[in-house]
């Protein structure tokens, strides 16, 4: 028996993925998983000193780690009118708020991400906060403003809060592409057959998921007890979608077209790696390079 080390968060879209996982739902061979739920950053961190075997992460974590990491095609947050928002208390402009505090998720967040490419001068002015912390912060006005991702952008209104800019839409006019949040990675040194082999079990967890709706959610509730019935479903709704089951070619392209525009703007370095190194690619993506 080979026992691997998963990581992913405690948000809704995560838990209600891998349930069928974790809980051997599904028929994993001789494999065990042994998950470890961390806040989102928590996890880019972690997976930045090579720590558990396969993570979630943000797009733009990997992107700084794509020489020990490859992309598996299933589990990730990919999707249209799912971005992060920037929200605040005032009836800002994204122009007010030049020089202005903004709270941010995590350096490695595909929102922190998205903040740069928008405009690169708000990179000099935020503030790192866990992401479930950001609302308060921007109601107390500890901040002038918050970026903010997962269920925050079903429940900012409850806080008093104001959108100043929906920037998976601002993505969307810009490229014609969803917006790639998050995703799951594992380390190379697994070697391709068992990477291919993690990819389809996660493919099969996604599916059982999808089939059995309402069992995970106990589990769910565990590990997102602030969180009512109704958020939670449309937490998944939002986050869990066909690019879940699989990332295909216009999320291979959204991908691509992130990555170039990081590296076009210094933001991250370039890799000569493989994205994939998974058997469900097909003859044109098996071995693409994105940022190479």
């Amino acid at each position: 028996m080979k026992t691997l080390s998963l990581g992913y968060s405690p948000c809704p879209n995560d838990t209600f993925i891998f349930y069928g996982l974790v809980h051997e739902k599904i028929d994993a061979g001789n494999l065990r998983f042994k998950e470890i739920l961390l806040d989102v950053e928590a996890l880019n961190q972690n997976a930045l000193k090579g720590g558990l075997d396969i993570t979630k992460v943000s797009y733009h974590a990997l992107g700084n780690l794509r020489e020990d990491y490859c992309l598996l095609r299933s589990g990730g947050a990919l999707g249209r009118g799912c971005g992060p928002l920037i929200v605040s208390k005032e009836d800002y402009r994204m122009g007010d708020l030049k020089g202005k505090k903004i709270a941010i998720p995590g350096r490695l967040t595909t929102a922190y991400l998205l903040l740069q490419l928008y405009d690169p001068s708000f990179r000099d002015n935020v503030k790192i906060m866990v992401f479930s912390d950001i609302m308060e912060a921007v109601k107390k006005g500890t901040v002038d403003a918050g970026l903010i991702i997962h269920e925050s952008r079903v429940t900012y209104p409850a806080y008093g809060l104001k959108q100043v800019i929906d920037l998976g839409e601002w993505w969307e006019k810009e490229t014609g592409l969803p917006i790639p949040l998050g995703c799951i990675i594992a380390k190379r040194k697994l070697g391709k057959d068992l990477i291919d082999k993690i990819d389809g079990l996660i493919k099969k967890s996604v599916l059982y998921g999808m089939s059995h709706r309402d069992e995970p959610k106990k589990y769910i509730k565990k590990h997102s007890q602030e969180l009512d019935d109704s958020i939670i479903d449309k937490h998944i709704d939002l986050y869990v979608n066909d690019y879940s089951i699989d990332i295909g070619e216009e999320g291979i392209k959204a991908v691509e077209k992130l990555f170039d525009m990081a590296e076009e703007r210094g933001i991250i370095k370039k890799s000569s790696m493989p994205i994939f190194d998974t058997f469900y690619s097909d003859s044109d993506s098996k071995n693409r390079v994105i940022g190479g």
